[in-house]
């Protein structure tokens, strides 16, 4: 699991029928979660919004975590982070 901020979204109107209703929001991984040299884009099923800072699950426990075990997802926000204490390079307290 990493921690990102929520930069910004995507619209699709022509995807797998597994991803209809899906809302996808681009995440930028903190500096100190590993390489966050790029960011990803992740499913959102918890109404995350621009500049908050979430949990993103990747790989397998993506699907399972935002209970789409047959859709193509390899990450997805589960959950918004209230209070970041001991993460570096974020605004929330």
């Amino acid at each position: 699991m990493i921690v990102g901020k929520v930069v910004g979204s995507i619209v699709s109107t022509r995807k797998n029928d597994n991803l209809i209703g899906s809302k996808f929001m681009v995440i930028e991984p903190l500096a100190d979660m590993g390489d966050s040299s790029s960011n990803i884009v992740a499913i959102d099923n918890v109404g995350a919004g621009i500049g908050e800072l979430v949990l993103v699950a990747t790989g397998s426990a993506a699907r399972i975590g935002c209970n789409m075990e047959n859709a193509p997802v390899d990450a997805a926000i589960v959950g918004i982070v209230d209070n970041g204490i001991g993460l570096n390079n974020h605004e929330h307290n």
